[in-house]
């Protein structure tokens, strides 16, 4: 399912309507000059661009588990594909509960958006392969950091990394390691600093960046190298990241991290939801306008939200964004 947020900062209120349905757990939307949005369906493992009329076009079809994608400054989609999972579908729930039992490996792709055409551009980086490539920013020289979450198994899990490549295909260097299911990426607006978010521990880290390739890293006893920016309480598991016009840090699912480390929690009661915010990506280049993916169920959902200050709201809509922006930002101190 797909669902629009529209909010009008001066009439505080906002408008939803479903625009298309039938998603396979979508991640990594891309909205396009034209109006449509193109995300993976990971579960598919394919590249869908959704018209404004809700249409559905298949891209391409990579197979494996297409994860975060960014489009580089040729104009192709670049995708970290995790190499798949295994899935349960249960009460209304898709999720990803394993390693594929066909995985190989992990990757990245270029996909050619006119013709589908997908090229392998990484599968590993010196002698250690890409276990489960996860989400992907490009920087202003042209290339593109990328987190490596790893893969988990019944007994066993991956330690991951952040890497850095170049879109042709000639380098490709590990820059932090070890860390503990990375996932969400995002560089400040100067591009010099690098936001990394883990999944499992729900902490965001950042980094230095010192070049293209290059960060800084913490002394011991930090262990991987970056500092830590926020981490939350009880349990919480972050997902995707984006920045906003302000260097705010929104990370899925639940909360915006302002430049000082101090945040906001816009689901504020405490209860478990089926509906988890995973995905944040901007609509417009004004970083005004965003939209992020949830995931419930077979009909899995998107949504946009236009405002200047974007916070992450999960899942569930239990009053009007604005109320609860401005009721969170009248707690803070």
């Amino acid at each position: 399912m797909w669902i629009v947020i529209r909010t009008n900062r001066e009439q505080d209120m906002a408008e939803l309507r479903e625009i298309a349905s039938g998603l396979r757990f979508p991640e990594g939307p891309i909205a396009m000059p034209d109006g449509s949005v193109i995300l993976v369906e990971i579960e598919a493992g394919r590249l869908t661009r959704i018209a404004p009329d809700g249409t559905k076009q298949t891209v391409a079809e990579p197979g494996g588990g297409p994860n975060g994608a960014a489009i580089g400054p040729d104009g192709k989609c670049y995708v970290c594909n995790n190499g798949g999972f295994n899935w349960h579908e249960a009460d209304g729930i898709l999720r990803p509960v394993s390693q594929a039992d066909d995985y190989s490996g992990g990757q990245i792709e270029k996909i050619d958006l006119d013709t589908g055409a997908v090229e392998v551009l990484y599968s590993q980086c010196g002698d250690n392969r890409l276990n489960g490539p996860n989400d992907i920013v490009f920087d202003g020289d042209g290339g593109f950091w990328f987190t490596d979450l790893g893969k988990a198994r019944a007994r066993d899990m991956d330690r991951g990394a952040v890497y850095y490549a170049r879109t042709d295909g000639s380098l490709i260097v590990e820059v932090a390691f070890p860390l503990v299911t990375p996932n969400g990426i995002g560089l400040s607006l100067d591009d010099k600093i690098l936001y990394v978010a883990e999944t499992e521990t729900s902490r965001l880290w950042r980094y230095d960046v010192l070049g293209p390739g290059k960060l800084s890293r913490a002394e011991w006893p930090n262990t991987n190298g970056g500092i830590l920016v926020a981490g939350m309480a009880g349990y919480q598991r972050f997902d995707s990241l984006a920045l906003d016009c302000a260097g705010n840090i929104c990370v899925g699912t639940l909360i915006e991290v302002f430049p000082d480390a101090r945040f906001i929690h816009v689901a504020r009661d405490g209860r478990a939801v089926a509906n988890s915010m995973v995905n944040v990506s901007w609509w417009d280049g004004t970083m005004d306008s965003w939209w992020w993916g949830d995931m419930d169920a077979a009909d899995q959902a998107v949504l946009e939200s236009c405002r200047h200050e974007p916070a992450v709201l999960a899942g569930v809509i239990w009053k009007t964004l604005m109320d609860y922006i401005a009721d969170a930002r009248a707690s803070l101190p």
